[in-house]
């Protein structure tokens, strides 16, 4: 049985940074009222009840790539610069799959956007 992807994690030296940076950004609710200080992350709608797929290539250094389902990819591209990340790759088809684009962080962690 194949097991799915229930969690991430995105780390980096500025944690107040990234939690403000992922809230403008996705609109995501972040919580890190806790005795460990982690900003637990609600889960969103519209996602595949079965969880997240994922895939594995050839790459010249080790990398984990979350991909985060958007509305419209040029906008959160230039939303992201606007707050301190930087897009990395600009929208672009996947041959049979979906448009897809590329940003990092204020911290330098790479994510993925895959049009919605």
């Amino acid at each position: 049985m194949t097991r799915p992807v229930v969690h991430f994690e995105i780390r980096g030296k500025d944690q107040k940074r990234l939690i403000e940076f992922y809230r403008e950004l996705f609109g995501w609710r972040i919580n890190a009222d806790n005795p460990m200080g982690y900003g637990v992350i609600e889960p969103g709608t519209g996602g595949p009840e079965q969880g997240v797929g994922g895939g594995i290539a050839q790459s010249e250094r080790p990398l984990v790539t979350v991909y985060v389902q958007v509305a419209d990819l040029h906008e959160t591209l230039g939303k992201a610069e606007q707050l301190g990340g930087k897009a990395v790759m600009q929208p672009a088809d996947v041959p049979g799959g979906p448009t897809i684009a590329q940003m990092e962080d204020p911290e330098g962690n790479l994510i993925g956007l895959v049009k919605q």
